[in-house]
């Protein structure tokens, strides 16, 4: 697959690379970035056409809006490059229609299509050698839209900027984490943002995940905001709990982001036979059957993390602990997906987009 309506961008490249100076066996996630970025203006009730330029620190008023009313709306996709040099991305138009989708949530403008593609392909071109082969390996792909308006009125802003960064990635978590179901604290509620990749959707979880980490838990996995009594997601993941040989996992709605490695781990799942329920999970429900032995598996899916297995959990001051399975359904269905990804098996869902390289 390849996006055909390419837009003719304003592109101005590196003097020189700074690749050499990267120690790509020791990246630390999203903290060095490569060579260019895009960026794009709206502005008199229109999006600008968008420019690549080299990456690096931009000039913003004090007063522009983002600062003080959080219009900032992201992105989280990867690229992948295969053992013959070919560059994918996986279901970009997922994160296409999902940052237009949390953009009109947070009154932000959408963005057209043809200049997200464009702008992708051009920015891959680029920075083909910061994409690394592997397993493992990606090129991080950071989309986002802010607010540029000078003026702290409490309206929307007339003016946004939409860019592309990206950071060259190992895997982001390495072996299982431990876990706190939420009992004061939410992620979101209905009728609210839950659904958007909004910025202060992850600020607001800072607090509480702090709070986790000092009783030495590595994330939390949120109940809902009206009685704390079903599981939602996982820090900045959808979970997935496996009962038996089945895989429950709770629907999306307006509290719940919806996931494109979720959506990915739901079908891959069911191509292989297992029993995928996609409902509401309580905590007494999985507590009970954690009791009773039946809890085989809790792990999150997202963009970042993949898929990362949870080996335990705390609840009401009590603590369980997960089997740790020889051929989980978290290992399988990671490899599975890993394989699609890096164009390493068959893609009989059509998931992977090649990005056409300039020779």
């Amino acid at each position: 697959m390849h996006y055909e309506n390419v837009v003719d961008l304003k592109v101005t490249q590196v003097d020189q690379s700074r690749i050499d100076q990267v120690d790509f066996d020791n990246l630390m996630f999203g903290k060095t970035c490569s060579d260019h970025m895009m960026i794009c203006d709206y502005e008199d009730g229109e999006w600008k056409t968008p420019e690549i330029i080299p990456y690096g620190p931009m000039l913003m008023e004090p007063s522009a809006k983002v600062f003080h009313y959080g219009q900032a709306v992201f992105e989280g996709m990867k690229s992948y490059k295969d053992g013959d040099g070919k560059v994918w991305l996986f279901r970009p138009q997922q994160n296409f229609e999902r940052i237009n989708t949390s953009a009109k949530r947070m009154a932000i403008p959408e963005f057209p299509k043809e200049y997200f593609f464009s702008a992708l392909e051009k920015l891959l071109n680029l920075d083909y050698e910061w994409i690394k082969p592997g397993i493992g390996n990606s090129l991080y792909l950071r989309p986002f839209v802010i607010a540029t308006e000078n003026g702290v009125s409490a309206s929307p802003s007339n003016k946004y900027r939409f860019m592309i960064i990206t950071a060259p990635a190992k895997a982001y978590y390495e072996g299982s984490v431990k876990v706190i179901f939420a009992e004061e604290y939410s992620r979101s509620a209905d009728g609210g943002v839950g659904f958007a990749k909004a910025a202060g959707n992850y600020g607001a979880q800072f607090y509480p995940t702090n709070l986790a980490k000092a009783e030495g838990f590595d994330q939390i996995i949120w109940t809902d905001a009206d009685t704390h009594e079903y599981l939602e997601e996982a820090g900045t993941m959808n979970i997935f709990f496996r009962i038996g040989d089945s895989l429950v996992t709770a629907p999306t709605n307006d509290r719940i982001l919806d996931g494109v490695t979720r959506k990915s781990i739901i079908a891959l799942a069911e191509e292989k036979g297992i029993d995928v329920q996609v409902r509401r999970v309580s905590v007494k429900e999985i507590k009970d059957a954690a009791r009773a032995g039946e809890l085989k598996e809790i792990f999150g899916a997202g963009t970042a993390a993949v898929v990362v297995p949870v080996s335990a959990f705390r609840h009401g001051g009590e603590d369980f602990e997960l089997p740790q399975l020889e051929n989980s359904y978290a290992k399988q269905l990671k490899a599975n997906l890993l394989d699609i990804q890096y164009n390493r098996a068959e893609d009989p869902f059509g998931w992977r987009y090649e990005v056409e390289i300039e020779k």
